[in-house]
């Protein structure tokens, strides 16, 4: 089936005459399929509503509706500078409340803190905005126009004949008859006017795998409540094979094109990382935000101290946070996605995209171009009996190579291809046959046939039918099975039909062939001559398997990544893809049986499906939203306009690099190109820079609410303050430049295994068990303490207390960092690693800076010997609890 007739050529008779003014604008005429729109017009109507003809319009014309109307360009989303990009990343949770601590520190004349709250906060911005920035230039360099040239008949005036020649499409406008062929990309939505042998790809507007038939209509009947009408081409698809005519009847932001992209920008909603991370940020809010006020109330009442201790509150309160979250976290994405469009081509647009990824539980997708190619393969050829036959591939090789030939038709369809290709293999020569005459594929018959001459039959031609099993059945009299004829009667068609259906069905598409002997003539071949074929068999297609998608899915399915096909495809070809791939399709589901479920009733439904067939772009949309809302975390690769909906509605909306402008305007993450393999370095990717976080997070909270809690028991316990602001502030800067390894550090294994969602609840627990074991450990220490000083004459100044739990606190907090890492064993590579190298760095300063010259400038004073022993004993019990209740989590984790 390659082709389209010629067909109607429009009826009107040109333009109006100048005093026939228009009493409406042309850019007021909907585009869409109803009543009142241009699909539903005659010819003649629509071009007297658009002031045109079938031979276009003249120059003078068409620059005034150009200036007028404004160029044919989808509207452009509008790149966002770096300084504006710099502002929006203050909005951060943690960001604005480390500004918020940064002016109160200042308000008590606590400049150094206020000065390192300033230098993370703009350290944490840079690196965000410099990292989108950096995405964005990228994204400028993918960037291309829906077409970039259209022919266009255009006349110098009114009494001169119309001229085709190539105009850029921005210049199209309204009126304008442009002529389309093969390989062209459709510039504005037109009404054709003549069409032959035109089939269009609209995969990337309604998701369809195979070529559509477009045919010209002169007179619609009152209206066409097809979303998609044959007579209609939309700006975004493309010609696949023959030529045509056509009005343009929409352009620019009046296209459905650019109507999809405008929904493209809303807003997407609050994303896994936006949850994750907000979740755990105001939980510890609420907690810092109640410290400096409990500090305050306890001192005044125990100890009878007031204002004079608001510094060291603040100074709690920015021990309680992890200020170096907004550092750690951009840098560690932004080291990933770095990695990702270095190593993998992989573009991440924004960057808390790549922790959704790494989060993402759910991948949904469509079928065409990612399980499988954009063509057919022929899976196999049986006769009448359902009996494998290779004399049915002959005959329809011969069918498409002299239709293709004798029609003088630009290119096959695919399916011709695949018959072809599949001929060659099987050494068939279509060749062998000479061509007589061809009548091209019709939509209305659904037929193609050849007339050729068979060597050694003189006097007679032998007519080669190939079409719609249906259509090919009910013009067969006769069956032919080796080579011996029998009758076909009703009972054999519902027979043949049957096994047409069953094919179906089971995921393969059908075309049947049949023969018929005719008397030489030299006069044209007609339908009259296309009854009583004998029928010979049925060619089945099958998509083409994508080469990586078998593996690639596996891999998937090892991360934890549930895999649905959400599809417009007929369901038992989507199931069998899945089949032919190892993927169970389970019970395959179709968007009607669905109804108007929403929420979590649709989720639950969808949850033991693997493939959702029939599905309209709504529908997608509506099914990720549904799992979305469910809990899940859904990404979802797609690239037509199409998909538009179900990009914006899922976690992470990923897109090839060879998706639709919108599409890849739309998506977080662009691959270079669409290949499942790419997905899964861009999930592990994700999941390191998450596992960096994660380890970050537990390992910093509860290391800062063991101090805290320990400090507000010191500061009841004890007659001064347990730690200076100053000491409070050079703790915090050496812990923070210790912390900033994390975003450096290579995750273990275990962690790319699973989704890697940052859930507040759990972290809530880990730090709470782990934060008490610290804040145990500073309490020895202060029994610790307390008997040295006691032991130790002249030795019980403040400031010994004071170096004495500095150096505890550096030493507590490097060995959570090494017994708490997520990252690789020290067996694993003999070089240091980047924690490893952090952690020395910190006990090194804990033991050193309370005994060098910077001491006494911190009014601290080096301790006893005999406290660095007990020390050591203290350090002992509690790295081993430690490690105790780190293997005692990790095997109730696992």
């Amino acid at each position: 089936m390659t082709s389209v007739p010629e067909t109607s050529e429009a009826t009107g008779t040109g333009p109006p005459s100048r005093d026939q003014a228009r009493t409406r604008p042309v850019t007021d005429l909907p585009a869409d399929s109803g009543a009142s729109g241009p699909a539903a017009l005659t010819t003649h109507h629509l071009m007297r509503l658009l002031d045109s003809g079938p031979r276009g319009l003249t120059e003078q014309q068409a620059d005034e509706r150009l200036v007028r109307d404004g160029e044919n360009t989808v509207p452009a989303w509008r790149p966002i500078s770096w300084p504006r990009r710099f502002l929006r990343s203050v909005r951060d949770p943690f960001t604005t409340v480390l500004l918020c601590l940064g002016l109160v520190s200042a308000a008590v004349a606590s400049w150094g803190t206020a000065c390192v709250i300033l230098v993370l906060v703009v350290v944490s911005c840079v690196l965000r905005s410099g990292g989108e920035h950096h995405a964005s230039r990228s994204m400028a360099a993918l960037r291309e126009m829906v077409a970039t040239t259209a022919s266009v008949q255009r006349r110098t005036g009114e009494a001169t004949p119309p001229v085709a020649r190539e105009i850029p499409v921005e210049q199209l406008v309204v009126g304008d008859v442009i002529r389309l062929g093969a390989g062209d990309l459709v510039p504005a939505d037109v009404r054709l006017l003549r069409a032959s042998g035109l089939t269009v790809h609209q995969a990337a507007l309604t998701g369809e795998s195979v070529p559509v038939p477009k045919y010209a209509v002169d007179d619609p009947g009152g209206g066409d409540a097809e979303p998609e009408p044959g007579h209609m081409c939309f700006q975004g698809s493309s010609v696949a094979s023959g030529s045509g005519t056509a009005l343009v009847v929409a352009t620019g932001a009046a296209t459905r094109f650019a109507a999809a992209y405008r929904g493209a920008a809303r807003r997407r909603g609050e994303t896994a990382f936006d949850r994750s991370v907000h979740g755990i940020a105001w939980t510890l809010i609420r907690f810092m935000l109640l410290t400096p006020p409990l500090v305050l109330m306890a001192d005044a009442a125990v100890r009878g101290r007031g204002l004079e201790t608001l510094p060291f509150a603040v100074a709690v309160a920015v021990g309680l946070t992890p200020e170096m979250l907004p550092v750690i976290v951009t840098a560690a994405l932004a080291r990933g996605a770095s990695a990702l469009a270095r190593t993998s081509a992989v573009i991440v647009k924004r960057l808390p995209a790549l922790h959704d990824l790494g989060a993402m539980d759910v991948l949904c997708l469509d079928k065409t171009g990612t399980l499988t190619q954009d063509r057919p393969v022929v899976e196999r050829t049986v006769d009448a009996r359902g009996c494998a036959d290779p004399g049915v591939l002959s005959w329809a090789a011969v069918n498409s190579f002299w239709t293709l030939e004798l029609a003088e038709l630009p290119a096959p369809d695919s399916l011709d291809e695949a018959i072809l290709d599949a001929a060659e293999e099987h050494g068939a020569d279509p060749l062998a046959y000479e061509g007589v005459a061809a009548l091209p594929f019709d939509p209305a018959r659904r037929l193609a046939t050849a007339v050729v001459r068979r060597p050694g039959r003189h006097g007679t031609r032998t007519l080669v039918v190939k079409g719609a099993a249906e259509d090919v059945i009910d013009r067969c009299g006769r069956t032919a099975v080796d080579g011996v004829e029998d009758r076909l009667d009703e009972a054999g068609r519902a027979r043949l039909l049957r096994f047409a259906a069953d094919e179906a069905a089971g995921g393969l598409r059908l075309l049947a062939v049949a023969l018929a002997e005719r008397p030489a003539r030299n006069g044209p071949y007609r339908d009259a001559d296309l009854r009583g074929l004998v029928f010979i068999g049925f060619v089945a297609f099958r998509d083409a398997l994508a080469p990586s998608a078998a593996d690639a899915l596996g891999v998937i399915a090892r991360r934890g990544v549930t895999v649905k096909v959400l599809t417009g495809d007929h369901p038992g070809t989507a199931a069998r893809a899945c089949r032919d791939l190892g993927l169970e399709p389970g019970e395959v589901l179709t968007a009607d049986r669905l109804g108007h479920l929403s929420g979590k009733p649709l989720a639950e439904a969808v949850e033991g499906a693997t493939v959702v067939a029939r599905c309209t772009p709504r529908d997608k949309a509506r099914i990720v939203a549904a799992l979305r809302e469910s809990g899940r975390t859904p990404g979802f690769l797609g690239d037509g306009v199409n998909d538009l909906p179900a990009l914006h509605a899922a976690d992470v909306g990923i897109c090839p690099r060879g998706a639709v402008t919108v599409a890849r305007e739309g998506a977080d993450v662009v691959l270079a190109e669409k290949d499942l393999t790419a997905i899964d370095r861009a999930i592990t990717a994700g999941r390191r820079s998450s596992g960096n976080i994660a380890a970050y997070l537990r390992i910093t909270l509860s290391s800062n609410l063991g101090n805290v809690i320990a400090m507000l028991s010191a500061g009841l316990l004890l007659p001064f303050l347990p730690m200076l602001p100053a000491q409070v502030l050079v703790q915090n800067l050496c812990f923070d430049a210790a912390q900033l390894a994390f975003a450096f550090d290579r995750p273990a294994p275990a962690a790319v295994r699973r989704p890697s969602a940052l859930r507040p609840r759990p972290f809530l627990r880990f730090i709470t068990a782990f934060g008490l074991l610290n804040a145990t450990a500073d309490l020895a220490t202060f029994a610790v303490l307390a008997f040295t000083l006691h032991t130790t004459a002249g030795s019980g100044a403040p400031e010994v207390f004071h170096a004495a739990w500095f150096t505890e606190n550096l030493l507590t907090q490097a060995m959570v960092m090494l017994l708490l890492r997520g990252g690789r064993r020290a067996a694993e590579g003999r070089t240091a690693g980047p924690i490893q190298i952090a952690v020395t760095a910190l006990a090194v300063i804990g033991v050193l800076l309370p005994l060098s010259p910077l001491g006494p400038l911190l009014e601290m004073a080096p301790p006893p010997a005999l406290y660095y022993l007990l020390l050591a004993a203290v350090l002992t019990l509690y790295g081993a609890a430690l490690a105790a209740v780190r293997a005692r989590y990790a095997r109730r984790e696992g």
